[in-house]
């Protein structure tokens, strides 16, 4: 019968769905915690209504919303930019196969909870203990996307993380303590690496180049920053090109811990 021929599916129909619902997946997992959310959430209701009028053929309000999407596509652009960047980063990351974490990319298939290695605890620990003595210190840490296009400005490192090592490599009169370092799982894979600085002029004035440098590789990228000042040792964290506020080492230590294992 004719109105049961949509359950006529092929194998092709079904990777169709599967790629389009792993793609929206990764859309809705750089948009979220973003304001970009609501846009996206947005764009999802219209495209619905969009093809819903078309199945039930009302050809005017179809039309109207056809070309809506089809002229708000310039503008979407601009308003993802930062989004898509990062979608394509995470697409053509160069040490993506390499990883031993493959499968965390795929995680949204597994009931487990993944629980990150990283050190959370010894790293604000660390940040802590800089920000009492003003010690000026920038830490990225890798998520999803790969770090190897800063990480090359640096000095490739294998070290695992300690508080003391931390503290150590931040100290004013170490070698290494001037630019970022670069931590992957548990271990600080690069130090003294150049990031690039953000232009955004949003950024209050009372921020210096090591802020703007963390908002400029969280922009980039999926990484995530603590910076610690020097001229008032107070300690930030920087998520997506924003900053994101917390009460104490304890809260900043479960959000922390709460971003590493997405």
């Amino acid at each position: 019968m004719d109105f049961l021929n949509f359950l006529d599916f092929q194998v092709t129909d079904i990777i169709d769905i599967l790629l389009v619902a792993a793609l929206l997946y990764y859309v809705y997992k750089l948009v979220r915690g973003t304001v970009a959310i609501n846009i996206f959430i947005g764009i999802v209701i219209v495209w619905a209504l969009w093809k819903l009028t078309e199945l039930l053929q009302m050809k005017m309000i179809s039309s109207m919303v056809g070309g809506f999407m089809n002229i708000g596509l310039i503008a979407l652009i601009i308003v993802f930019q930062q989004e898509i960047r990062k979608f394509l980063l995470m697409i053509g990351s160069t040490n993506f196969a390499k990883k031993r974490n493959f499968l965390k990319h795929f995680k949204f298939m597994k009931q487990d909870v993944i629980v990150t290695k990283t050190d959370v605890e010894s790293i604000v620990g660390a940040c802590e203990k800089m920000g009492s003595t003003k010690t000026g210190a920038i830490i990225v840490i890798e998520r999803n996307n790969a770090l190897d296009f800063v990480m090359s400005t640096g000095d490739a490192m294998n070290i695992e993380i300690t508080q003391p090592i931390l503290e150590s490599i931040f100290f004013k009169n170490s070698p290494l303590h001037d630019g970022a370092i670069v931590i992957q799982d548990n271990f600080i894979t690069a130090t003294r690496v150049i990031l690039p600085v953000s232009n955004d002029r949003n950024i209050p004035l009372r921020f210096g180049l090591r802020h703007r440098a963390a908002v400029g590789i969280t922009e980039k990228t999926d990484a995530v920053c603590l910076v610690v000042s020097e001229e008032t040792g107070a300690i930030s964290y920087i998520k997506n090109g924003d900053f994101i506020p917390f009460k104490g080492p304890e809260e900043l230590t479960k959000k922390l811990k709460k971003d590493l294992e997405q």
